[in-house]
């Protein structure tokens, strides 16, 4: 996934989260608000009902024209209060404003009683002063007095006026009495009933605010921990591969072309934590295209330093070769002076000198052609011969050189084996040059496997290219050998000219093909020869 998707999809992320947040504080903004207003109307409710209560004790404990009043007062809240509820009643959920205005309604009822009851003991006071006149002094205490405590006045009358228990003013006092504690009692719930809804509206409006409150401290840290956490981890997971590209840069610098692990997606982290899966992103290909230029600097490089390693072999094969020729020029004159006079030697003397005698000149005569040898492989090495290529047919070849091989060497104990892919595999070779080759290789394998052990030469055609891998079983090579194995003059055996191995590198350079060689010690060792197959069709 590209940096640009991450980042889009990061920020959608937390647009999404804010969004999610404002849609519900807009309907949680809507709830308070509604809460607020009922909020409102139940302290209306209340405050109206408190004053109702107070109107209420007023309207007893005073007396005209203070209790008309009053009584004004009382009316007017009812109404409001009535007014309130029933604007009101549709929207209630509670069913408290359905109980309350059931409550205003016995509280007008009983309060519209009492004032007519009033009215009555009034009217009766009035028509009991003249017969009792000698009294007419109480009546005033009794009319102020009776709305706040009828009881009271119900007794003192039954004692002092001597008013029997069925008189009219005593049972409409004694009523009045309980009517006013029913209304004392009505107006009790209608307070308690406006502080239950106002408890009520108080405790929604809280609870509102309190689920705002909680939403806001929920989804703010999950937008900082999704959007601004994802946006960081993004910013800290390019940055960290950025770091290691530069790293690695300025290990290109010094030569190590080593690569940067790419992972994927599912197992990258982010800190410690996974969480894109999907395509590469711009840093990802970044890095493929480093690692694909590291790959090509490596490749050029060990091209590099190859070219430069045949240069410098070549140059000291040319230096050594020109040394060489140099020194068997010399050498040759004297030693075939010495072999021919070594040979006049040997016919003078005859068979009459002693045994001693004839022993050292046939030492002479031994010594003199081996130096010759060397010397012509000095030359051989230095001049090297002009190759006579020609179409040969390559087992046919590799199986005549192991013939030759066989006459001069003890190969009864060697399994030699040859594989190739096709039935016949020609190339464009010098045979003598190649013939050599093989001789020299064939040999040195059954000097190193001590005349006993497997010989396997696997012949392999591609589009451009002939392999042939010639294997011995014998003790290989230590590690230091096998870098030296090509240089002139040097060997490991006691009676070698070190000029074999050199001479089968300069035959198959001239033939446009490479050898290598691999060894490792109490395993064997492998040559690969390489030709090209239309070298010399050219």
């Amino acid at each position: 996934m590209s940096l640009k998707k991450k980042i889009t999809i990061s920020f959608l992320i937390s647009a999404f989260i804010i969004a999610i947040l404002a849609t519900f504080e807009y309907i949680n903004f809507i709830e308070i608000k509604k809460e607020i207003r009922n909020l409102e109307l139940t302290d209306t409710i209340r405050s109206k009902s408190l004053q109702l209560r107070r109107h209420e004790k007023n309207f007893f404990l005073y007396w005209m024209p203070k209790t008309v009043e009053e009584s004004g007062a009382i009316h007017k809240y009812l109404n409001e209060l009535n007014a309130i509820v029933d604007n009101n009643l549709a929207s209630d959920k509670t069913g408290k404003l359905s109980y309350l205005k059931k409550r205003i309604k016995e509280y007008g009822e009983r309060f519209n009683k009492i004032e007519s009851s009033v009215k009555d003991l009034i009217e009766e006071f009035e028509k009991i002063k003249d017969s009792y006149a000698r009294y007419y002094k109480f009546f005033p205490l009794i009319e102020s007095t009776f709305l706040e405590r009828p009881h009271h006045a119900a007794e003192f009358l039954e004692k002092v006026f001597l008013l029997p228990p069925r008189h009219k003013i005593i049972t409409g006092l004694r009523e009045l009495y309980s009517d006013i504690q029913i209304l004392r009692k009505n107006g009790e719930d209608i307070l308690i009933i406006s502080k239950d809804l106002d408890k009520v509206a108080r405790d929604n409006a809280e609870r509102f605010i309190r689920i705002s409150q909680i939403a806001i401290l929920i989804v703010f840290p999950l937008f900082f921990i999704v959007g601004i956490g994802t946006l960081f981890i993004i910013s800290s997971n390019v940055v960290n591969r950025l770091r290691l590209l530069i790293n690695i840069v300025e290990e290109t610098w010094k030569g190590d072309y080593s690569h940067i692990p790419v992972l994927s997606q599912k197992a990258r982290f982010l800190g410690n934590l996974r969480i894109f899966s999907g395509e590469s992103d711009e840093v990802d290909i970044l890095i493929r295209k480093f690692n694909g230029m590291e790959n090509e600097l490596s490749q050029r490089e060990e091209e590099l330093n190859r070219k430069n390693k045949e240069l410098l072999q070549s140059r000291k094969l040319a230096a050594i070769g020109t040394l060489a020729s140099g020194v068997a020029h010399e050498l040759n004159n004297p030693l075939n002076n010495i072999y021919i006079s070594a040979q006049v030697l040997m016919k003078e003397v005859g068979s009459s000198c002693s045994l001693t005698v004839r022993e050292t000149v046939n030492d002479i005569l031994g010594q003199t052609l081996r130096v010759k040898g060397i010397v012509s492989d000095l030359l051989e090495f230095a001049k090297g011969k002009e190759l006579q290529m020609r179409e040969v047919e390559l087992k046919e070849l590799i199986m005549g050189a192991y013939k030759l091989v066989s006459t001069a060497a003890d190969t009864g104990m060697i399994n030699f084996i040859v594989h190739q892919d096709l039935e016949e595999i020609k190339i464009f070779a010098d045979p003598e040059q190649m013939e050599r080759v093989f001789i020299n290789l064939f040999t040195n394998a059954i000097d190193a496997m001590s005349g006993k052990g497997d010989l396997t030469v696997k012949i392999a055609r591609d589009k451009e290219f002939i392999r042939i891998r010639i294997s011995d079983t014998g003790k290989g090579l230590p590690a230091d050998t096998v870098e030296k194995i090509f240089e002139p003059f040097y060997t490991t055996k006691d009676r070698g000219t070190g000029l074999g191995l050199a001479i089968v590198y300069n035959i198959i350079k001239k033939h446009g093909g490479d050898i290598t060689v691999y060894s490792e010690e109490g395993r064997g060792t492998t040559f690969i020869i390489t030709l090209p197959q239309s070298h010399h069709r050219s």
